[in-house]
């Protein structure tokens, strides 16, 4: 079965955000070979048992109450871009998030929420290039320095730190953030 498509998060497999799985959906009690593996913001427990599909159609948020993205986190808490209501509710409520070490939050720009692309180490984000890595290391606070090339130094995909980056979808420049455990 093909996975559903999502504006804000095109590869949620690729991102590890979604995994192959024979759990039954919490949501609409079917198998559907994949299963949500992110973070679940709601009063009850639902790790790793809400399909994609119920999140995409906006049922799981509708019959459980729930968000994948805290709604506060889409714009950084006010250090990026603002973005619509709208905006908001696409990526809160329809679009499967990502786990980071502390709160996560989605970059904005061009007053849109951005693509997440996935977490990424050292190598992978100079392969997105010196804007990815400045606009991770803004994000920070940080001036280009031995302070910053230390943490760059230190960012490991799969580990502590890391960057999460994403792609705006209007003018296409790449940002993020990096944190730690």
């Amino acid at each position: 079965m093909e996975l559903p498509k999502f504006k804000y998060h095109p590869d949620p497999v690729g991102t590890g955000s979604v995994v192959e799985s024979d759990t039954t959906c919490v949501c609409c009690g079917k198998r559907r070979g994949y299963i949500y593996v992110g973070p679940v913001y709601a009063v009850e427990e639902y790790d790793q048992c809400v399909c994609p599909w119920c999140i995409a159609d906006g049922s799981a948020h509708e019959k459980l109450d729930a968000a994948f993205t805290d709604e506060d986190g889409i714009g950084g808490y006010g250090m990026w871009d603002n973005v619509s209501e709208d905006v908001i509710a696409e990526v809160a409520y329809r679009t499967p998030g990502f786990c980071g070490w502390q709160q996560e939050q989605w970059w904005t720009h061009c007053g849109d929420a951005a693509l997440f692309l996935g977490r990424a180490g050292r190598k992978e984000l100079e392969a997105f290039g010196p804007d990815a890595i400045a606009a991770v290391r803004e994000s920070g606070g940080h001036d280009d320095g031995p302070e910053w090339d230390q943490i760059l130094a230190a960012l490991d995909k799969d580990g502590s730190p890391n960057a999460y980056v994403f792609r705006c979808p209007k003018c296409g420049r790449v940002g993020g953030y990096w944190d730690c455990d």
